[in-house]
């Protein structure tokens, strides 16, 4: 179930066994590119067959009611309701520590120059739904949503066959606040909102996971809207040393691999005593797990253990490998923290398991997948907010500077730039 690899004489094994693909069959990428075209030329006639084709049911509604999110909340079991209300406030408390302030000032000559920060005006959250239904995905990406200001906030998640959405969904989602719950997944969900419809409103934003059709249809919407990231099969790196615990390890790969067969676990380490202990622990308790056969599927697959020279060549392959999650069961974390520099999310030290992080921490959960953690960061407020420059130049200040800026213009072979510089120095 999970092979050791040395890194020293098996790179090119260990390679092959986690190598990670960013891109998708041709025939996902045709049915996205169909679905896609149809509701944005059919509207809300096309994205209704798609709905009863892929979700089957004929949507007469597409919202949910809110008195049924109401009693969502109201049935929920309360040690259930507190546990949300808790982590939302973990969430949002964390979030708000990204806020990011307009700033101006004053340059030489009387220029004003600055920048100005303001909100999207309509996002879309994304939430898995269907076989298995995530509250936590609600929380994570409506708190910076709503701690950035958005104007209007929309939620999608897929009903089913009957036309009803999770309750458990439902209920988290009167905890943060979000009272526009419509019963759509799937590609024509993004396309509706990417696009418009007669009945969905265009947005700005698309963030939250999905499978592969919805992460698809998000790729290529994008610049029709923001996204957040083309999200793949999770992932988690473990670097552990002598001191580790085994048990925390096994379970903790488990965790991981029991999202999905394509899910990725891989324990990197220097200790060979280690990695014996886990391969052998993990293969005696894998028989008392309910995912058992998904778990065996992720390991076989996309798992491994990797026993390195030293914890610093057990760094360097963490990086090689960017990963979304990467935790470090180590004596003094904090001590090789400099050593890392590509992971979504590093939890420090044995007792910051990443479930933690999944559910209750603070950080986002939303976090970059299949090595982009090189150059992409974890869902946050910087989402959900725009740029926008502002440039007050002064007479003075044109006059001085105006023939230089013109002459930059005319090395770039643009008349009319240099000219509407120029005219304005000619009539000064």
């Amino acid at each position: 179930m999970l092979n050791i690899y040395r890194y020293e004489t098996d790179r090119e094994a260990l390679k092959k066994q986690l190598e990670r693909s960013v891109t998708f069959e041709p025939e996902v990428e045709r049915t996205v590119h169909d679905i896609l075209a149809a509701v944005r030329s059919g509207g809300d006639k096309a994205l209704l067959d798609y709905t009863e084709r892929f979700q089957g049911v004929r949507l007469q509604e597409m919202t949910v009611s809110g008195e049924e999110i109401r009693r969502a909340y109201e049935e929920a079991d309360p040690r259930f309701i507190g546990v949300l209300e808790e982590a939302y406030r973990n969430i949002t408390a964390f979030h708000r520590h990204e806020i990011e302030k307009s700033f101006f000032y004053e340059a030489e000559g009387g220029v004003i120059l600055g920048q100005r920060v303001t909100p999207m005006e309509r996002a879309m959250l994304y939430v898995p739904g269907g076989k298995a239904a995530y509250p936590s995905s609600l929380l994570m990406n409506a708190a910076p949503a709503q701690v950035a200001g958005v104007g209007q906030i929309f939620l999608t998640t897929p009903c089913d066959s009957e036309g009803n959405v999770s309750s458990h969904i439902l209920a988290a989602a009167a905890v943060a606040g979000v009272g526009s719950v419509y019963k759509l997944g799937g590609a024509q969900a993004v396309a509706a909102f990417a696009f418009g419809t007669e009945s969905i409103p265009k947005v700005d934003s698309i963030t939250g996971p999905g499978n592969k059709y919805v992460a698809l249809a998000k790729k290529q919407v994008f610049g029709h809207v923001a996204i957040d990231s083309i999200a793949g099969p999770s992932e988690v790196v473990i670097l552990a040393d002598e001191s580790a615990d085994p048990d925390f390890i096994v379970l903790d790969m488990f965790a991981q691999a029991e999202h999905d067969p394509d899910a990725s676990a891989v324990l990197i380490t220097p200790s060979e005593s280690l990695a014996d202990a886990v391969r052998q622990r993990a293969a005696n308790r894998i028989e008392t797990m309910l995912r058992k056969e998904v778990i065996a599927a992720s390991l076989s697959s996309n798992g491994a253990i990797v026993i390195t020279g030293s914890m610093e060549e057990a760094c360097r392959v963490s990086d090689s490998l960017a990963p979304e999650h990467l935790e470090l069961h180590v004596e003094n974390p904090w001590d090789i923290l400099g050593s890392i520099h590509h992971a979504g999310a590093i939890f420090m030290g044995a007792y910051s398991c990443e479930t933690v992080g999944d559910y209750f921490a603070g950080p986002n959960h939303t976090l970059p997948t299949n090595g982009t953690a090189r150059f992409f960061s974890p869902l946050s407020v910087r989402d959900f907010i725009k740029h926008t420059s502002i440039i007050s130049y002064s007479r003075r200040q044109l006059l001085a500077c105006g023939e230089k800026i013109a002459s930059f213009a005319d090395h770039e072979g643009l008349q009319a730039h240099a000219e509407a510089v120029r005219e304005r120095l000619r009539k000064a």
